[in-house]
């Protein structure tokens, strides 16, 4: 339990030298997974008993990882942002889409991130534990700080680093990323701090 009401669990990738996070929400409003990646089976039986998971939502179309497991394991729908719907593997079977604006199972509100990798790049912001849930809007490394990913990533990485300006909008200060080390206070500050660096 990362956060009151959020677990996380991590996979190591070797290739890019750090964890894939997968998230789970569970509170008075529902019970969520966030970008899962594979799940052991100690965690998937924890999420039985937590919820168990409703929904499965996904920030971005890179990000459906082993969302079908746990999607079949628990019955749940796979929820993501309509303008990444058509880009989802094959595999992947959507139950559902999104937009921003969106209040979603567990009080998560979708923000839609402009200019990102994927044109439907979304934070989830969770007012009840102060938190932002991102996908690949930012990664943590080196812990303790935020980034883009490569440039090479993006169409713009300039229109890219601003359209991460909209997070400052929301109430937040824990920052939950999907890759890399998450920030659980101060997440704020480095959000700013990532905007000062230019």
């Amino acid at each position: 339990e990362i956060l009151p009401g959020i677990w996380t669990w991590s996979v190591l990738t070797e290739e890019k030298g750090l964890g894939f996070n997968g998230h789970l929400v569970a509170n008075d409003e529902g019970c969520v997974l966030i970008d899962p990646p594979a799940m052991p089976v100690d965690d998937l039986e924890q999420a039985e008993k937590l919820g168990p998971p409703a929904a499965i939502i996904i920030t971005n179309r890179h990000h459906t990882r082993d969302a079908m497991t746990p999607a079949g394991h628990f019955k749940a729908r796979i929820l993501c942002h309509e303008m990444d719907a058509l880009g989802l593997p094959p595999a992947v079977r959507l139950g559902g889409v999104f937009r921003g604006g969106d209040r979603l199972p567990g009080g998560l509100q979708v923000v839609t991130l402009l200019y990102q990798k994927s044109p439907g790049e979304s934070a989830l912001v969770l007012r009840k534990a102060n938190a932002i849930i991102l996908g690949d809007a930012l990664i943590g490394k080196p812990a303790g700080s935020l980034h883009l990913l490569d440039a090479d990533k993006y169409k713009d990485v300039e229109r890219a680093r601003d359209g991460i300006r909209r997070l400052l909008d929301y109430p937040f200060d824990a920052v939950l990323v999907g890759d890399g080390e998450s920030i659980v206070s101060g997440g704020r500050k480095a959000v700013e701090e990532f905007l000062a660096r230019g």
